[in-house]
């Protein structure tokens, strides 16, 4: 929710900016002093505050020194009168963002206040990000010892610390945004914004302008000026997801800025400079693509400099005890929940689906089974739904080898212990001790 705080002593400013940011679709609060203000600041998270420079008591420089403390991103706009312009600027050198001059024009009103709040915006983003990135999103993160996955890791080890524009491919659920933000998190733009554009959430003229920015007045319901994803990647990394479901005419654009570095934003003849990288990733056969007509081929070989392809799960499942395992620590966090492991049946069953929903299917698995869990251990009666392919894709050696490595890892895991062990396998200590004595474990 986009808050704006006004802070004025007079009734008929408070309520002239209330009514004109209100009906620009704005959630206005105000407050008659400084040190109302700053009550209102500390209890509620707000995007912007209009702050009156003369107001009695604590003053607007006083409150702003104040708000400072508390938070020093949070934008302020002071507002005073004509005669007070060098304390307007000495408020700026204190912190504030902006200022204006009393009476309003209310077009500049609009068109600062929509600026502060997306910049505010963007740096909240931006942190945010970061901070995910620290906790999430490193090679650490990308689950798994296949050989598959090892490939991809080591690609990313290559081209990370490079300026060469990759498009990532695979399947649905692969975990193409992953390999993007791993890519960024590695480079040398890593402290830079990552910024992400699903190319297929959007239409034709709604792209445009997310990717591009407008102008006021561009098209109907352009009320400001906006800028473009490209604009806040600056000196960052852009990751257009979906790229192949681009329609032409924004391909020719998006070439160009591959080509001069450059772009104009909707409604607009003045050219923008700038330094993004452009990582991409696509489900679609690009080639088949390019060949019926429907993908630039000048385009295709700008953006394939470098491919990592994601593989399906289907080709890496000696990962998926890694990824549930993962996944159940997630959600029993996420859902303070505490289970401790599946059955060694479940996970037979999982390794025996061909998964075409890939990780992201696995996941959504995980997280309903822990929902519905009512004991500790998930066993293969949560998987009941998983619709068995018509031809197995394991091979009963194979199953076994599976269940061989997970009764080795849990053995471990609990220093020898067996009758953990056989709680976390969902089976008796029996017939734990059997399938140790059938593998010829001597731990």
């Amino acid at each position: 929710m986009r808050k704006i705080l006004v802070v004025d002593d007079e009734p008929n400013i408070r309520k002239m900016l209330m009514r004109v940011l209100s009906s620009e679709g704005f959630t206005v609060k105000e407050a008659v002093n400084g040190l109302e203000a700053l009550k209102k600041i500390e209890e509620e998270n707000n995007s912007l505050v209009l702050l009156d420079l003369k107001m009695p008591g604590l003053n607007g420089i006083e409150t702003l020194e104040k708000i400072r403390e508390y938070d020093k991103d949070l934008p302020v706009i002071m507002m005073s009168a004509y005669g007070s312009i060098p304390e307007a600027v000495e408020a700026m050198k204190k912190g504030a963002i902006d200022y204006l001059i009393k009476p309003f024009d209310i077009e500049e009103l609009k068109i600062i206040v929509e600026r502060a709040i997306q910049q505010y915006e963007l740096k909240v983003e931006n942190i945010y990000y970061r901070e995910e990135e620290e906790k999430r999103f490193n090679f650490e993160e990308i689950i798994g010892k296949s050989k598959a996955i090892n490939g991809v890791l080591e690609m990313i080890k290559n081209v990370s610390s490079t300026p060469a524009t990759v498009l990532i491919t695979g399947e649905s659920g692969t975990g193409k945004e992953l390999i993007a933000r791993a890519i960024h998190k590695n480079s040398l733009r890593r402290e830079s914004p990552f910024v992400v554009v699903n190319c297929a959430a959007f239409s034709l003229n709604l792209l445009e302008s997310e990717l591009f920015g407008h102008e006021k007045g561009a098209f109907t319901g352009a009320i400001s000026q906006r800028i473009g994803r490209f604009e806040m990647a600056q000196g960052g990394t852009i990751f257009l997801d979906e790229i192949g479901e681009i329609d032409l005419s924004i391909q020719t654009k998006l070439l160009r800025v591959l080509q001069e570095k450059e772009f104009e934003r909707v409604g607009s003849s003045k050219s923008i400079k700038v330094d993004a990288r452009i990582l991409a990733a696509t489900n679609k056969d690009l080639k088949k693509e390019v060949k019926e007509g429907r993908f630039r081929e000048d385009l295709f070989y700008r953006i394939n400099v470098f491919n990592i392809e994601a593989p399906p799960l289907r080709e890496r499942k000696e990962d998926i005890p890694l990824l549930v395992e993962h996944f159940i620590k997630k959600y029993n966090r996420i859902l303070n929940r505490k289970v401790k492991g599946v059955s060694v049946e479940a996970i037979n069953l999982l390794l025996d689906y061909d998964f075409p929903g890939n990780i992201r299917e696995l996941e959504n698995i995980i997280e309903r089974s822990i929902i519905m869990a009512k004991s500790e251990i998930i066993d293969e009666s949560y998987f009941g739904f998983i619709r068995e392919p018509e031809e197995k894709t394991k091979k009963e050696g194979n199953l076994q080898e599976a269940e061989k490595e997970l009764i080795i890892k849990y053995l471990i895991q609990n220093k020898g212990n067996r009758t953990k062990t056989a709680e976390l396998l969902g089976i008796s200590r029996r017939n734990l001790q059997n399938k140790i004595k059938q593998y010829q474990l001597d731990l």
